[in-house]
């Protein structure tokens, strides 16, 4: 029995490697595991660019090959179910036309693959009406070139360009797993923006938040870094990967900054389509995570893991509306000269002690990119003005309504005094319309500098009247 098994492999070899038309076996992990001879002479490559290794890798990056490579993908993806297609080939500067038969690759009788019977019907093609020809050959490549570029327009959304061919030039590149490297990690989110949801129309707020992810890629992009996803308002980018480089924490900073100097575009784009302007923190922390392929087999994402990405939200979350925090491991990294706004110590869920946090606003050559915040004057109030508050925990109310005073407001900070315990980075909302939302950011004995974060609609008609500014025509 073993002896007629070893035969019949021996005999099914041996037609393979005669045969005039070429053969290409592939798994469905897209591994070439055999090409017969013809197979290599109508496909003009040698047998050790081919065997063993995968599909994309060979024929991904050629664009003029296109048709030939989708037909195989797809093949591979339809898991062997039996076709014929006919696509164009172009190797060594030769216009070829060719057929391709598939069937199934069995072992044990169990499908692990395919077949490719490929035949160069050049000269048949040739041989045909000329005009008839070439319109069928080109309202295929029509065809393909719309499936192709639906896909790539598809792929793009949710890959960047680096991540796709990093995964598609390994031989494993689509099984789960990763790798352990040193990333610099950003984190960005909206200011007030659950009140913005609440006060829009969907289809306006879709618009405008669809407007700023473009105008904040756009510098992700410059600066090399990868987008990972957006997190409802928040963006999760990397640098450093999936190209890596020596400049990830320096090149991270430089895109947060040209992203806040864009904010000024865009909120002009917004108040032209009456929409409100928008505000933007942004964290970035640097160290040791886990990257790679995460999920199942049925669905994965390109992602990262591990408790410096934690960090990089925890970082964000000190933020108000224009800031930019990096950590001390971001900081040592970056060895162009760095505009250091102010340096705070904070103690962030989940780290044992405390860490510094550095406010940056520049980052010198070869970047040369500064951030210009304009000036926010405090109006010393007429008299104090009694206020309500409550602390925050997350986004929700947490304990009893509390007391203050304020003493001075401005469009965007406030200084508040009060006899309650209050730290810096407190969130709270203050009892004005359905809530205004503000952060601790400086303290200093019984007084609190606020940095709003979320105002409410009568917010305009309220500064007016505790400032004692009369409404127009009024």
């Amino acid at each position: 029995m073993e002896n007629a098994m070893k035969n019949r492999t021996i005999i099914q070899n041996s037609i393979i490697t005669d045969m005039s038309e070429g053969v290409m076996a592939i798994r469905f992990d897209g591994k070439i595991v055999l090409v017969n001879d013809a197979g290599l002479d109508i496909l003009c490559r040698r047998r050790e660019e081919l065997e063993g290794r995968s599909f994309a890798s060979c024929f991904f990056a050629e664009e003029e090959n296109e048709p030939f490579t989708d037909c195989v993908l797809d093949v591979i993806y339809r898991k062997g179910r039996r076709q014929e297609r006919y696509v164009p080939y172009f190797a060594d500067g030769v216009f070829k036309q060719l057929r391709i038969v598939s069937s199934y690759l069995k072992e044990d009788d169990k499908a692990i693959g395919v077949i490719l019977v490929i035949s160069d019907i050049t000269e048949l093609t040739q041989m045909r009406d000329a005009v008839k020809a070439m319109e069928k050959i080109r309202e295929l490549n029509e065809r393909l070139a719309l499936r192709n570029r639906v896909l790539q327009e598809t792929f793009g959304r949710y890959f960047s360009d680096d991540v796709a061919k990093e995964i598609l030039d390994a031989p494993d590149g689509w099984k789960l797993g990763g790798q352990k490297r040193t990333l610099t990690i950003m984190m960005s989110d909206l200011r007030g923006f659950t009140m913005l949801c609440e006060k829009m129309q969907p289809q306006d707020l879709i618009a405008m938040v669809n407007h700023y992810f473009s105008e904040m890629y756009e510098e992700i992009s410059r600066f090399k870094g990868t987008l990972i996803e957006f997190l409802g308002d928040g963006m999760f980018v990397i640098f450093g990967a999936p190209v890596a480089t020596d400049s990830h924490a320096s090149d991270a900073v430089a895109a947060a900054i040209g992203m806040q100097k864009r904010m000024k575009a865009v909120n002009e784009w917004n108040i032209e389509r009456g929409y409100e302007p928008l505000s933007m923190g942004i964290g970035i922390n640097t160290d040791s995570v886990i990257l790679g392929n995460i999920g199942s087999e049925r669905r994965a994402k390109y992602g990262v893991m591990g408790a410096a990405v934690n960090l990089a939200g925890r970082i964000e979350s000190y933020t108000t509306g224009g800031e930019i925090l990096i950590s001390s491991s971001t900081r040592t990294l970056i060895r162009e000269d760095l505009k250091v706004d102010y340096v705070r110590r904070v103690s962030p869920k989940g780290v044992q002690g405390d860490i510094m946090i550095y406010g940056v606003s520049g980052i010198g050559a070869p970047y040369s990119i500064f951030q210009v915040k304009e000036a926010d004057e405090l109006n010393v109030l007429p008299e104090p003005v009694q206020i309500g508050y409550y602390s925050l925990d997350g986004k929700h109310v947490s304990g009893d309504l509390k007391q203050g005073r304020l003493l001075a407001v401005s469009e965007e900070t406030a200084v508040m005094q009060t006899s309650e315990n209050i730290s810096v980075f407190e969130n709270i909302k203050i009892d004005v319309g359905d809530g205004l939302y503000a952060k601790v950011i400086r303290q200093q004995k019984d007084r609190s500098l606020l940095s709003f974060t979320g105002k409410p609609g009568c917010f305009d008609k309220w500064m007016k009247r505790i400032l004692h500014i009369k409404d127009e025509g009024g």
